[in-house]
């Protein structure tokens, strides 16, 4: 079937082309993507090269909240007219044959999916703003790394980079009672990060940000969530964790390998955890329930809506080195 998306290609070049998405079968749901969510860190890693998830061209999107238009016959749970959230589109081409790497193929206006699979679909929450809905992934790899390390009521929890994923870790250690102290170097990413629950944001370029914490936790933080993916951030955040306390790799550094000085979590004997993905339907689940209730205020990160028109120069714009000027952004497809 014929639908659009957002292509780039092997010279970094966006465009909103026509592309063909294959008929629905007995076990897929065809959907009309409203908003796709844009993840700036994700989406340019891979256009950049520091991460692959296969060749060019490229539909970057794996984010999305849309309309069931079609159910297959052997699909159960779902009928049209639902309203959904997806982190998938089985496959796309370009009119002439030629595949497109879909990372999961949402920055498109329609998708064909198979609910059964693990980045398939599932019911968008009565009361979820739509556009806040279709970022959803973001606060969900923050839960994910948040469950996996576990602070507790009354712990001081550092969260080193305050983009997307690490405003979701903020959110999240608020709801657990947890001491959250924010660092970054943006002012406008720490402004959301206390309107989410920040206890404390220190900006890392103006203010020295060892002494900062020690003035809050004299003797460092009970865990440190280093969310920029950042390699050369790796040594300052584990200097701020205190001895005997946890390290998370929040961010996504790369496929080259990571250095750090050993002796720093060596002597303070840190537990260190690797989360990875988004935590599935669960921590999906939770994030869109806690928008739904009102708990997760996750508007406050929308800075850009584009329509899908418009989305392949602001592609382009960031390429170009404005990203700075964005936190969270979403398409619409109309």
């Amino acid at each position: 079937m014929d639908a659009h998306a957002i292509v780039c290609d092997a010279s970094q070049r966006f465009r909103l082309e026509e592309v063909v998405l294959p008929d629905p079968g007995p076990t897929d749901v065809l959907i009309r993507i409203e908003f796709s969510g844009i993840s700036i860190g994700t989406e340019f890693a891979l256009i950049r090269g520091k991460i692959s998830w296969g060749p060019y061209p490229l539909c970057t999107g794996y984010q999305a909240v849309g309309t069931v238009e079609r159910v297959g016959e052997d699909v159960r749970g779902f009928s049209v007219g639902d309203v959904v959230f997806l982190r998938d589109n089985r496959s796309i081409q370009r009119a002439n044959g030629e595949r497109v790497s879909a990372v999961a193929g949402t920055h498109a206006s329609h998708a064909v999916v198979d609910p059964s699979r693990t980045h398939g679909i599932d019911h968008l929450p009565d009361g979820v703003d739509r556009a806040a809905g279709s970022l959803f992934v973001m606060p969900a790899v923050g839960l994910n790394g948040v469950d996996m390390s576990n602070p507790r009521l009354g712990d001081v929890v550092v969260v080193h980079g305050v983009g997307l994923i690490g405003l979701g870790v903020v959110a999240a250690c608020r709801h657990r009672g947890c001491v959250v102290v924010a660092v970054d170097v943006e002012d406008r990413r720490l402004e959301t990060a206390v309107a989410l629950g920040a206890d404390r944001a220190i900006n890392g370029s103006r203010e020295d940000v060892g002494p900062a914490l020690r003035s809050i936790a004299s003797e460092g933080a009970d865990v440190v969530f280093e969310a920029t993916g950042n390699p050369a951030c790796v040594d300052p955040a584990l200097a701020l964790c205190r001895t005997h306390g946890k390290f998370v790799y929040q961010g996504h550094y790369g496929t080259a390998p990571l250095s750090y000085t050993f002796s720093t979590p060596h002597g303070k004997r840190l537990t260190a955890f690797y989360p990875c993905d988004d935590g599935l339907a669960p921590c999906r689940r939770a994030v869109l329930r806690n928008m739904a209730m009102g708990a997760l205020d996750w508007g406050r990160v929308i800075t850009h809506r584009v329509e899908s028109s418009e989305a392949a120069e602001f592609f382009a714009a960031i390429l170009r080195g404005n990203e700075r000027n964005v936190l969270g952004a979403v398409i619409h497809w109309g």
